[in-house]
């Protein structure tokens, strides 16, 4: 029988311990900032470019940008970035454009949103006769309802700067690229600004949620190979009697039943092989989800697939790799609800009028930092609808409400005020 092989990468979650976070008052409280008269000034800036911030937003929209083909769009909101006066405005080879109110205190508070849309949302912009549009309070069209955390956070800097507001800390404006594979431009922010961050922002929305943990998730692509052949040169072995053998299996592994406070999951959602009636595929494969607060139950759930393959193969002569597709860091950090980014944010978000769900299960660009021991927060929420339709649509009072949440934790988290 032949054996199993197995291309096997482990996930190195987290850089070593987890950093505690902060747990100093913020330079301000809301209260403190709202009777900042320049901050005040920033709000209702925000307000009077609720339509060029729309506008913008069907601008980069329309920019067809799946992930990995970010370079226009990245280049675009480079472009507006320097437009509106911050510093030392860069857009690198990932592609992540980035650009900077420079603070005092030589740290930096580092806001992300998204470059790059689902492949989906890409086929549906090349399919449509016309751009997005503005129509009352929505962006309609395929590529504006990832892209409003984009123009929101770069009309929240824009306030900032135009108030003449001066921060604490530095403000980072980072829009990151393949976000959908492997959260590749976030590692690079991460990289660049770890030494020094208070904490990182992830922009999902206008702050219904917040999240500050992040749930461990690994997805792979279980290759099964075996003999091919017509139908009349026999049955076995076949590659689906291994893939479907496989699958039985892994389904009922026992982390998932044994563990569900830690939303342990085990998912098979895909399975491709074959293509014709007479022939035995040569190939095929399958998606294999994993998911679960604790690291340990993720190895323990990749330790036993291995096994489940290995014995399969000997049963069938099919043999398998698994390749990862995308290996998404998680963590907790101890403390973390009451951090000083949570709590701004949490009182942000009710000043905003928004009840927020607060999770430790987050799943997005912050899990590269809080993976590696760093204070990071999601704030995300409703941005419209349809996404991955070609009726997508975004909603324009939440964006500007999100552009509000990124410039009261600038003002709050990040120190920032009217010159004294």
């Amino acid at each position: 029988m032949a054996r199993s092989r197995f291309l096997f990468l482990s996930a190195i979650v987290g850089g070593g311990a987890l950093a505690q976070p902060a747990h100093a008052q913020a330079p301000r409280s809301l209260s403190e900032a709202l009777q900042d008269e320049g901050v005040q000034s920033a709000l209702a800036y925000v307000e009077a470019s609720t339509d060029r911030t729309a506008r913008f937003l069907a601008e980069i929209g329309a920019i067809i940008s799946p992930s990995g083909q970010e370079r226009d769009r990245a280049e675009a909101v480079g472009r507006r970035m320097r437009e509106i006066g911050l510093s030392n405005v860069e857009v690198d080879g990932t592609p992540n454009a980035v650009g900077t109110i420079p603070g005092r205190s030589g740290r930096a508070l580092v806001f992300v949103s998204t470059l790059d849309d689902l492949a989906t949302v890409a086929e549906n912009q090349r399919a449509v006769s016309a751009p997005p549009r503005v129509e009352g309070d929505r962006v309609v069209g395929p590529g504006t309802n990832t892209s409003l955390t984009t123009a929101a956070m770069i009309a929240a800097a824009e306030a900032l700067v135009q108030s003449g507001l001066t921060p604490e800390h530095d403000l980072v404006f980072a829009a990151v690229a393949q976000e959908e594979t492997g959260l590749i431009g976030m590692k690079d922010v991460y990289a660049e600004y770890r030494d020094r961050a208070v904490g990182f922002v992830d922009v999902l929305g206008e702050g219904g949620s917040i999240s500050y943990g992040a749930i461990h998730i690994h997805w792979w692509k279980v290759v099964a190979s075996g003999p091919g052949g017509h139908s009349l040169g026999g049955g076995l072995p076949n590659v689906n009697q291994g893939i479907g053998r496989a699958v039985d299996r892994i389904l009922q592994i026992h982390q998932p039943e044994m563990h569900p406070d830690s939303r342990t999951v085990a998912n098979i959602s895909m399975l491709n092989s074959g293509a014709v009636y007479n022939h035995k595929p040569l190939t095929g494969w399958f998606s294999l989800d994993l998911r679960s607060m604790e690291a340990r139950l993720v190895e323990e759930m990749e330790t036993e697939v291995m096994s489940i393959l290995e014995q399969v193969a000997e049963e069938t002569g099919v043999t398998f790799e698994m390749e990862p597709f995308q290996l998404t860091p998680g963590g907790q950090i101890p403390g973390a609800r009451e951090s000083v980014l949570v709590i701004s944010a949490e009182a942000i978000s009710r000043h905003l009028g928004l009840e927020p769900r607060l999770s430790n299960m987050g799943s997005s660009n912050m899990n590269v930092a809080i993976g590696n021991g760093t204070s990071a927060i999601g704030i995300s929420g409703s941005r419209g609808g349809q996404r991955g339709f070609p009726d997508e649509w975004a909603n324009v009072p939440a964006m500007m409400r999100t552009a509000k949440h990124v410039l009261l934790l600038s003002s709050t988290v990040g120190g920032a005020q009217s010159a004294r």
